[in-house]
């Protein structure tokens, strides 16, 4: 498997401090130091660096010389306002190593090793996904025209600036509302004199308090075959373009990074579209806001791939506009998934997180949907032969349409259901006609991190269904009778290697279940300690015709924070309706703002997780929203309150088998003989022989750890 053949060993709290301010040179030392502000050194991209060098009070600032590769760069840094230090974008940097160094007269003072990679990618997600498809001439600029066509083999095309203003004079009725969630529909046009303002501009006013022209600088451009887009407020009739140490006079100093949802499809693609990152919300008041199509689930289902793209993006902002303050990030369902991933297994580039509609991680979801097709499958098959209330009892669920919904979505994890357009048809993989072929999947997808099957050349499937008892606590509640327990598991079927529906159960490759769990594949929440966390949980468990974003995924969420830390203190979940999601949303901003400025503002010796803890805001706590948008206050929980008499939390199948909600984690459970005990009903003797035919093996033992089931061996940040 790639990740242990091609390991790569780096330093995770070192990425932590160079973004924590305190780090910083505060006061004179008595020696040099050098800080890259924008990336990791390790992992610095596009040839240029944000550098900071501390300068010893015995020394001006004019006398130290700096050289890059043994060529002077002296001339690229400048003194910093209210520091006894130098800084500066440092260009020039060859593709691998390189040494910077300060010289002090006739000596080395300091010295740091920089590694610089092609802005095309990867740095760490390994080998890079082909076919892709370029979507550059497709993706449209906030001004209507394109990006253009591609300069080359890697998508890339060249850096646009865009300015738009908000007008006011009201939305055209045939627009669109502008902005991702959080946003109000606001009327946008192209700033065309970038000399004089437009009598119909607007004003807005930041979280700094300053009162400024709603002017806005969009740039849009490729990094990591990735589409990106940043807009942050500038008045170019005012100031000049925008520098690390000329940052815009409006920006509020922090970064939010918005994740886009999906996942069915995300594959082999550029994606050519995103949602506005203009809003009122947001950079209305003062924020960059950030976003790129790999950072969409729905166009790239890879956590590793949305980490690095990330990464390389954020580091270009810091390089054009200034490091921020800090960061956080924000976007449900599948935008969810990608900020657990990234907090938990890259400390340091998300200092705060709010995801909405949440899911712990991409697999979890698949077990849901894998169950909720063979289900439906079953239920159609069998007619009138259980009520719609006993199947909806053994799916657990809040309504049988939530069966319905999710059942179609189990497609991503077989490799012909979601390819995306774009690919022809004799690219595509076929068991008998094209077995080379492009196989599009969530797995093969993710080759790099769950391994390669050497028999097929196909990726690795953690799938497993192997000794789950569907429908046991209906059993035990009287529910259905033991010929409907026995028949559900008889003719429940599972998938087989390639994720297509199979008469026998699923067995996953044990390999990619020890790949899922040592890379922290499956979030396991230790590091998740380290960033104050807002769930936002909008209540979709009874909306008309069903849906797959079920609440209990929340405490699912929550247990495994637990579970890895021993607390869950430092998040905190909002439920409301569906209605409600967009006012949540922004009230977390709201909040996740105040948060992460007091703990920015802690300077105790504390450890990072405690301190999250202790600057939480007072007012910051479990509630859910009634119908009016009033708060209930109480601690959010599987059953019982007020909260769950308005949102109800229905299980998921494999609750219903017998798991509890901490151990959706478990992709395959260990097994243990059939033992009558655990039937509250009493089986006859042809009904245990039965189970012992379905069973061979045996039945799930929730008592014990899942197979393979491990924290992660391969810590933070270590991948090619």
């Amino acid at each position: 498997m790639h990740i242990y053949i091609y390991p790569r060993i780096v330093a995770a709290l070192a990425f932590v401090s160079l973004l924590t301010p305190s780090a910083l040179p505060q006061t004179p030392g008595s020696q040099f130091a050098i800080t890259i502000l924008s990336s990791r050194p390790d992992m610095v991209s596009g040839g240029d660096a944000l550098v900071e060098i501390a300068v010893p009070e015995r020394v001006a600032l004019n006398k130290p010389k700096v050289s890059l590769n043994g060529q002077d760069a002296t001339s690229a840094l400048h003194p910093k306002v209210g520091y006894h230090a130098l800084v500066g974008l440092i260009g020039g940097l060859k593709l691998g190593d390189n040494s910077l160094e300060v010289h002090d007269g006739n000596k080395i003072a300091a010295k740091a090793e920089l590694k610089n990679f092609p802005i095309t990618g990867p740095i760490f997600a390994g080998p890079q996904e082909h076919p892709f498809l370029c979507q550059t001439d497709k993706f449209k600029l906030p001004d209507g025209k394109t990006l253009g066509e591609p300069t080359d083999a890697n998508c890339s095309a060249k850096t646009v600036v865009t300015y738009m203003y908000k007008s006011t004079e009201p939305k055209p009725a045939s627009s669109g509302p502008a902005g991702g969630p959080g946003a109000s529909a606001i009327n946008l046009k192209p700033l065309t004199n970038l000399k004089a303002l437009p009598a119909d501009v607007a004003m807005t006013t930041t979280t700094a308090g300053k009162t400024v022209p709603f002017i806005v600088r969009v740039e849009t451009g490729t990094i990591d075959r990735s589409i990106y887009q940043f807009a942050v407020l500038s008045d170019p009739t005012k100031e000049s373009a925008p520098t690390p140490l000329a940052p815009p006079k409006a920006w509020n100093g922090r970064l939010l990074y918005s994740f886009g949802g999906g996942c069915a499809g995300g594959w082999y693609l550029q994606g050519d579209r995103l949602g506005s990152v203009i809003s009122d919300a947001i950079v209305g008041r003062g924020y960059v806001e950030a976003a790129s199509t790999l950072n969409v689930a729905g166009t790239s289902c890879n956590d590793i791939v949305s980490a690095e793209v990330m990464m390389m993006i954020k580091e270009h902002i810091a390089k054009t506009v200034g490091k921020p303050e800090f960061t956080f990030g924000r976007g449900g369902s599948g935008g969810s998934y990608q900020q657990n991933q990234i907090a938990d297994h890259y400390p340091g580039l998300l200092d705060g997180i709010i995801p909405s509609l949440t899911f712990p991680d991409v697999q979890e979801l698949a077990q849901m949907l894998i169950d909720a097709r063979l289900l439906h499958l079953y239920y159609a098959k069998i007619g009138d032969a259980l009520t719609n209330e006993q199947k909806r009892a053994i799916a657990g669920v809040a309504q049988l349409d939530d069966v319905g919904s999710s059942a179609p979505l189990a497609g991503r994890i077989n490799p012909t259901e979601y390819c995306p357009e774009g690919l022809a048809k004799d690219q595509i993989y076929d068991a008998k006609k094209n077995p080379k072929g492009v196989r599009c999947d969530l797995y093969d997808h993710n080759i790099n991190y769950y391994g390669k099957d050497p028999e097929t050349g196909y990726a690795r499937h953690p799938i497993d269904n192997t000794g789950v008892q569907y429908g046991l606590e209906t059993l035990n509640a009287g529910i259905i009778t033991p010929e409907q327990f026995i028949e559900l598991n008889e003719k429940i079927g599972g998938y087989d290697s390639d994720g297509y529906v199979s008469p026998h159960r699923a067995v996953a490759d044990p390999l990619a279940l020890r790949a899922a769990y040592q890379n922290d594949l499956i979030t396991y929440g230790k590091n998740l300690s380290l960033v104050p966390i807002i769930d936002v949980r909008p209540y979709r468990d009874k909306l008309p015709n069903g849906d797959n974003h079920l609440k209990y995924h929340s405490f699912s969420y929550r247990a495994r924070l637990e579970q890895a830390n021993g607390t869950y203190a430092n998040e905190v979940m909002i439920t409301g309706s569906n209605g409600q999601t967009r006012q949540m949303e922004e009230h977390a901003i709201e909040k996740m703002d105040e948060w992460l400025t007091a703990l920015q503002k802690d300077t105790s010796g504390e450890p990072l997780a405690k301190k999250i803890i202790h600057t939480k805001p007072a007012d910051l706590v479990d509630a859910c929203w009634d119908k009016s948008g009033q708060p209930i206050i109480e601690t959010q929980t599987f059953s019982g309150g007020k909260c769950n008499e308005l949102y109800p939390t229905a299980p998921p199948p494999r609750m219903v088998a017998g798991a509890s909600v901490a151990q959706s984690n478990i992709l395959k459970c260990q097994l243990k003989p059939i033992d009558p005990a655990d039937y509250k009903v009493k089986l006859t003797t042809e009904e245990k022989a039965r189970l012992e035919k379905i069973f061979p093996e045996g039945v799930c033992d929730w008592s014990k750890p899942g197979v393979e089931q491990q924290p992660p061996t391969i810590g933070p940040w270590h991948w090619f």
